[in-house]
C-alpha cells in the first residue's frame, strides 16, 4: 500500500493536495493520543467511584460526571481526526479500509452525542454507536493488511491482523466477564496504536515520495 500507492499521490498531485494529505494522516495520532489521554487522566482525577478495569470509559462522560468535559473532548479529538487519517488512507490505497476509518470516527462522535444517563433510550443508542465503533475499529487494520503486505509492509500488515484480533476478543471479554473497563480499553488501544504507527508511516512516505 504505502510504497507504492502514496509515491502515485506524491508525484501525480498538486503541492496543496499532497500537503493536504500528510496533514489529515496526523489525525490517526493525534485521535487516539487525545482519546488515551482523556480516559488514563479521567480515570486517575475522577472523584466518584471508578474502576479503570470494572466500569466503561464511557462513564467518565456520563450525565453527571465530573469528567465529563474531559472525557467528551477526547470522544471529539478521535472523532474528528480519525475520519482525517480515513482520508489520508483513501488518498494512498485502492481497498475500504479508509470507509471503516470515518465509520469508526463518526460512530465516537455518535456515542459523544448519546453519552450515558440521559435516558434508557438513550443509554441503548449510547450502546448501538459504541458496537458500530469497535466493529468499524477492528475492520480498519483488517481491511488495510492485503495492501500492506503488496506493498511490502508486511510487519505492519501483520500488526494489523493481530490488532483486529484482539480487539474483536477484547470486547467479546467485555462483554462476558467483569473486567469490563480493562479489556474494553486494551482491545481499544491495541488498534488505536496500530492506527497511530501506520499514520507516522504513512506521512514518512508520502513526504520521501514528495523528494523523489
Amino acid at each position: 500500500m504505502i510504497d507504492s500507492q502514496v509515491s502515485c499521490v506524491a508525484h501525480s498531485a498538486d503541492p496543496g493536495r499532497r500537503g493536504l494529505a500528510l496533514r489529515a494522516a496526523w489525525g490517526g495520532v493525534v485521535g487516539p493520543v487525545a482519546f488515551f489521554g482523556a480516559w488514563l487522566v479521567g480515570g486517575t482525577v475522577t472523584r466518584v467511584d471508578y474502576s479503570p478495569v470494572h466500569d466503561p470509559i464511557s462513564r467518565l462522560a456520563a450525565i453527571g460526571a465530573d469528567t465529563r468535559g474531559l472525557m467528551s473532548a477526547g470522544f471529539i479529538a478521535l472523532g474528528v481526526g480519525v475520519p482525517f487519517y480515513g482520508a489520508a488512507l483513501r488518498a494512498a490505497q485502492k481497498d475500504r479500509a479508509w470507509m471503516a476509518a470515518v465509520a469508526t470516527g463518526l460512530a465516537t462522535l455518535g456515542v459523544a452525542a448519546a453519552p450515558l444517563g440521559i435516558s434508557p433510550a438513550g443509554d441503548t443508542l449510547h450502546g448501538a454507536f459504541a458496537l458500530l465503533g469497535y466493529v468499524s475499529l477492528a475492520a480498519t487494520p483488517l481491511l488495510a493488511a492485503r495492501s500492506l503486505c503488496r506493498g511490502g509492509q508486511r510487519l505492519l500488515g501483520g500488526m494489523g491482523v493481530a490488532s483486529s484480533v484482539m480487539t474483536v476478543t477484547s470486547l467479546v471479554l467485555a462483554s462476558t466477564t467483569a473486567q469490563r473497563g480493562l479489556f474494553q480499553r486494551v482491545g481499544l488501544t491495541s488498534t488505536h496504536l496500530w492506527m497511530a504507527v501506520s499514520a507516522v508511516v504513512l506521512v514518512r512516505h508520502c513526504a520521501e515520495s514528495s523528494r523523489t
